[in-house]
């Protein structure tokens, strides 16, 4: 893992939130009493999010997932649902992600010189040299998306430009007293989404939950945040790695962006706009945006066979359309996803 806030680690599997162009989404705060704590300003709260080193931490980060879209190829938790993943970082470059899957388990360790990606079910190792690992971290951009740290200061850093920000009093969130961070979206911003919440740990200033809240209704779009969580120096053996016996060790090299032993397979993403008016831009898989039988990794349709047909003058597709973004598909396989309203 990179040093710092930049070298947290989460589980893999959250490629969704690219897909809706906000690269990030999140968890409300956990119910509780609210602690008592010193007043802060919504800057000064900010300001010491995005400069916080909390150090080693280990813990247990869930996903619930309301966005109502189907299962997408390649990203089974797009669909509706709930998921958990085990996290550590040693605060430096080494961490570990333990990510639970239908029939075994993803396993990501960054042992300081080489990231490791276990399948149980394949029964098969990827390892690539720490230098050649997006970042140096395991799991890369997309495993960051998953962790509730990471992903907010990120959020944070990029939305807020062009947010309203308050403190919204306190919480209790995974046993720990924090700070409920809102960032609204300014007047002049075309969104399908009415807040986003952070709740700030108070002592280390760590993200640990988030929400994301789309106008009109009162129920998170999606989840994500510790359940628990424990800081300082965590097991040494966490972040070393030893191929099971019988495995097959491959060896694997990250495109640029890309986890680790798993690379994409269209272009790599392209961002149109900043803020909350952002929208996304790649070219799909081959496999996962030409029409098929809807038998794409057993049980998941093609993208071509999901939402319903549009065309303009950029050509024609399928729109798929959630309370919280709105993706094109084009038939030539372009997908363009963001959370702004059209400005028809």
């Amino acid at each position: 893992m990179a040093t710092g806030r930049t070298g947290r680690i989460a589980a893999a599997g959250v490629a969704v939130a690219g897909l809706v162009g906000l690269g990030l989404l999140a968890a409300p705060a956990g119910a509780g009493a609210a602690p008592e704590l010193p007043p802060v300003s919504p800057e000064d709260l900010v300001s010491s999010v995005l400069t916080a080193d909390p150090g080693a931490f280990g813990g247990t980060v869930e996903l619930d997932n309301a966005l109502g879209l189907p299962a997408l190829p390649g990203m089974p938790q797009a669909s509706d649902g709930t998921s958990t993943a085990r996290v550590w970082t040693d605060g430096d470059r080494r961490g570990r992600v333990q990510l639970p899957t239908s029939n075994g388990e993803r396993t990501l360790v960054s042992d300081g010189q080489t990231f490791w990606a276990w399948d149980s079910e394949s029964r098969t190792v990827t390892r690539v040299p720490e230098g050649e690992h997006p970042q140096g971290g395991p799991g890369g951009p997309d495993a960051a998306n998953a962790d509730p740290a990471a992903a907010a200061t990120q959020l944070l850093a990029a939305l807020r430009p062009t947010s309203e920000i308050s403190v919204d009093g306190t919480a209790e969130v995974a046993g720990r007293p924090a700070y409920e961070l809102v960032l609204a979206p300014a007047a002049s911003e075309r969104t399908l989404l009415r807040e986003v919440r952070v709740a700030v740990d108070a002592e280390h200033r760590m993200p640990l939950q988030l929400t994301v809240l789309a106008t009109g209704s009162s129920d998170p779009a999606l989840q994500l945040g510790f359940t628990d969580i424990s800081f300082g120096a965590q097991d040494e053996s966490l972040f070393s790695f030893t191929p099971p016996p019988g495995a097959t060790v491959e060896d694997g090299q990250a495109p640029e962006g890309r986890p680790g032993g798993a690379p994409f397979q269209g272009t790599e993403p392209t961002v149109v706009g900043d803020g909350w008016d952002t929208v996304v831009v790649a070219t799909a898989p081959a496999d996962a945006a030409a029409p098929g039988t809807g038998e794409l990794d057993g049980d998941e349709p093609s993208l071509a066979q999901l939402g319903t047909p549009v065309s303009g003058p950029w050509g024609s597709g399928r729109m798929i359309s959630t309370a919280v973004a709105t993706a094109i598909v084009t038939d030539d396989g372009r997908i363009a996803a963001g959370a702004c309203r059209s400005r028809s």
